[in-house]
């Protein structure tokens, strides 16, 4: 796989021997600087709120459709949306929709520092007394913590999340309730409220696997309800700490060739309690019962890639399975070792994949290339990625790069609901070679499996003349070693004086 950078190398651009300009855009995550003392006017007031929290994989998903009215005089367009004391830095995919014209697009947001705030736009100011249903998702990272925090290899593993039933709010709520959904109906230990609201009956409601607290009516801006539920999670919880993604573009080889470095991926649950046994772990691989140890990963990758691989610390893993054809495309991998609670396992996956899947010609010179920005392991248990770092590498003599994401017209700007960090545009240089290749890299945080979907978008320009820097550089060499081994072979060496 390796040696396939080299001779994509051998297929890049011959053009005037020029490096790319740099292009560094303005990253799609603003902020809003305001005093750690600030608090939102009182301008809206929620009519009805319902949150809805997920459990079933191993990071909490939220969701909050909440009916929102405008109380002042005047048109508003700002709302702001609150989180607890040192959650916001772990909040990931934040996305506001219009709830009744989810075809509208996301809602513009940024951060409000040094507070505990995002601040919604919205695309057309409320007028006064109107009313606006909104539906703000997001995920929260490493908010689970295992309880017992160490516990046998075969025994069942739970999971603690700490909340506030009141969904924290910067302006009043009428009337709302908080919605749990569990991945069982295994729920041990549960904080029950009673008499809210002037109501008799306890909270929560249990249906199953699905608890419900409220409705709670007339709760002020800031309130808070501590609860805490334990639960069954008997399933691995995955986090990468640092997920570098290559992606590496040959217009003459027509390949795209892609790395991803886990470095590492832990599962960050209950710990092993005793030493580990190999022997009862084989003996239970016979009924397979549920383990809290990571076993196998699978890889869905785009039909028509090739050439998979994994490797680790130690070299090549050959406990992996591939299967790739014109429908589908999938890669298992089983490693070296069940990762356990506070287990670690760095390694790299790469592949090929064919070009004409991803790049299309949007006129002339100019070429749009679309890849996703994460794929990796898709998995029920979930995985959550604390920093990923994409890095597009593309043809040599490939010029005026553009990014875009999620949206069909390239020449339109959009929003995200990957907050990019940082984005620069350098020189990558490689095999034979001659200025280097332009290469984009953006680094985002806070992202999860569930954000597969999510693509990038790459414009940049590439003329045909380009298709002969690298034979000319390699023609050039040739002629430069034969003619250097011409001349060295014509001097005259020899110690004594020649015969005439």
């Amino acid at each position: 796989m390796r040696s396939s950078v080299l001779s994509f190398a051998c297929f890049a651009a011959f053009a005037p021997l020029c490096a790319a300009a740099p292009n560094i855009s303005k990253p799609l995550s603003s902020k809003q600087i305001l005093p750690s003392t600030f608090k939102p006017p009182q301008v809206f007031r929620n009519v009805n709120l319902v949150r809805n929290v997920n459990l079933e994989k191993s990071y909490p998903r939220e969701t909050i459709n909440v009916v929102i009215e405008n109380i002042d005089s005047s048109p508003q367009s700002e709302y702001y949306l609150p989180f607890e004391p040192g959650t916001i830095e772990r909040i990931g995919g934040l996305e506001v929709r219009d709830k009744k014209n989810a075809e509208a697009g996301p809602f513009q947001i940024e951060t409000a520092d040094p507070t505990e705030f995002y601040l919604i736009h919205l695309p057309t100011p409320l007028a006064s007394k109107a009313q606006q249903t909104l539906s703000i998702s997001y995920n929260v990272l490493s908010a689970l913590s295992p309880l017992p925090t160490a516990i046998a290899q075969t025994d069942k593993q739970y999971l603690q999340y700490t909340f506030s039933a009141h969904t924290p709010s910067a302006y009043s709520t009428d009337n709302q309730k908080t919605k749990l959904k569990f991945p069982s109906s295994d729920v041990p230990d549960y904080t029950i409220i009673s008499g809210t609201s002037g109501s008799t009956s306890e909270d929560p409601q249990v249906q199953g696997s699905s608890f419900t607290y409220g409705p709670y009516e007339k709760t002020p801006a800031g309130s808070t309800l501590p609860v805490t539920v334990r639960y069954e999670f008997t399933k691995p919880v995955l986090h990468t700490a640092h997920l570098q993604r290559d992606i590496y573009v040959s217009h003459w080889g027509g390949a795209m060739m892609v790395e991803e470095l886990y470095n590492p991926l832990m599962n960050i649950g209950a710990k092993l309690k005793e030493q580990f046994s190999r022997v009862e772990w084989q003996r239970s691989a016979y009924y397979n019962p549920p383990s809290a140890a990571l076993k196998e990963m699978r890889f869905p990758l785009t039909p028509g890639s090739s050439d998979a691989y994994v490797v680790d610390d130690i070299g090549n893993v050959s406990t992996t399975h591939w299967r790739s054809g014109p429908r589908e495309a999938l890669l298992e991998l089983r490693p070296r070792y069940p990762i356990f609670g506070d287990w670690r396992y760095k390694f790299q996956v790469g592949w090929n994949a064919e070009l004409k899947e991803y790049l299309r010609n949007i006129g002339g010179d100019r070429f749009v290339l679309k890849v996703p920005f994460i794929e990796g392991p898709k998995m029920s248990e979930g995985l959550e990625y604390e920093r990923v770092e994409v890095r597009v590498i593309l043809p040599e003599g490939a010029t005026y790069v553009d990014r875009y994401h999620n949206i069909a017209d390239v020449n339109v700007q959009f929003s995200t609901p990957i907050p990019i960090l940082t984005n620069s545009t350098t020189l990558y240089r490689t095999y034979m070679d001659t200025v280097g290749r332009t290469a984009l890299t953006l680094v985002a945080q806070n992202v999860v499996d569930g954000q597969r979907e999510s693509d990038l978008y790459i414009t940049y320009e590439y003329p045909w003349t380009a298709g002969f820097r690298k034979p000319l550089t390699i023609f050039t060499g040739l002629i430069a070693v034969f003619g250097a081994t011409w001349a060295i072979g014509q001097l005259d060496v020899s110690i004594g004086k020649k015969n005439v």
